[in-house]
């Protein structure tokens, strides 16, 4: 068995530290879109492998029996390219996936969310039309010349490095910070800045869930950004899953 972890998030550092505490020889990849990267237990690698084909070559090249998919629940094409290759090699695959939030609704006299549920980037600059307002986005670093669309407003921007040049938005702040999150912490960022709407993307799990939090105590409205749709592929939630999927293939002789 080899296995090769698609990484990036919080849950395929988890998993790399179990496989190596197991001994089981893995590598872990990173797609270098962070500037200083979580070291890792595990031989680690960086940058993209160049689409299906590069992914599929390196797949034969490094004997990988198995592909664990525990990139961002956006990084749709590296996700598309895992079920590609993975199929072209007859390499075993599995998601490693956070169950996506869902809205509270209010009762017992706590406040609910307000949310507006977007398909895409697009429809979610179309969602801020209207009146300036001061924005908080959410979503990383790649999107964000996007919502140069709806420049009557002032975006506070939470990234996790900061950015080699200033974003083309006429009005932003920039703040440097890497979660994990507090509760406490995303209030007194939305009140420092007066934060009138969140856009955010839907990635689950709970490293980000306090700024949902923090919104929803403020009453503030929250664009949130629906996942995109994938090819059919296994899914677990958690690390055990996982684990257990490696074993049920080695007791096959997989």
């Amino acid at each position: 068995m080899k296995v090769l972890i698609l990484g990036g998030t919080t849950e395929a550092s988890a998993l790399a530290s179990a496989l190596a505490e197991r001994g089981i020889p893995a590598l872990f990849s990173y797609a270098g879109r962070v500037s200083a990267p979580k070291p890792q237990p595990l031989p680690t690698r960086v940058g993209g492998f160049g689409g299906v084909e590069g992914l599929a070559a390196f797949l034969e090249a490094e004997r990988i029996t198995h592909l664990v998919d525990a990139t961002h629940p956006f990084a749709e094409q590296m996700s598309r390219n895992a079920v590609a290759a993975a199929k072209r090699t007859g390499t075993a695959l599995i998601a490693l996936t956070r169950p996506p939030w869902e809205p509270q609704h209010g009762d017992c006299g706590q406040p609910g969310d307000r949310w507006q549920r977007v398909a895409d980037i697009e429809t979610a600059v179309a969602a801020l039309a209207g009146p300036p307002q001061r924005v908080l986005l959410a979503i990383g670093r790649m999107h964000l010349a996007a919502f140069a669309a709806r420049p009557e407003h002032h975006y506070v921007l939470r990234l996790v490095d900061r950015p080699d040049s200033p974003p083309p938005l006429p009005r932003h702040t920039v703040t440097v910070d890497r979660g994990p999150f507090t509760r406490e912490g995303d209030l007194a960022l939305l009140r420092e800045h007066g934060i009138e709407r969140l856009v955010c993307k839907n990635a689950g799990g709970t490293g980000a869930a306090t700024k949902l939090e923090a919104a929803r105590a403020l009453g503030i409205p929250v664009v949130m950004i629906d996942r995109p749709a994938l090819p059919p592929r296994r899914e677990a939630h958690t690390i055990d899953d996982v684990l257990a999927w490696m074993d049920h293939d080695a007791d096959l002789g997989v």
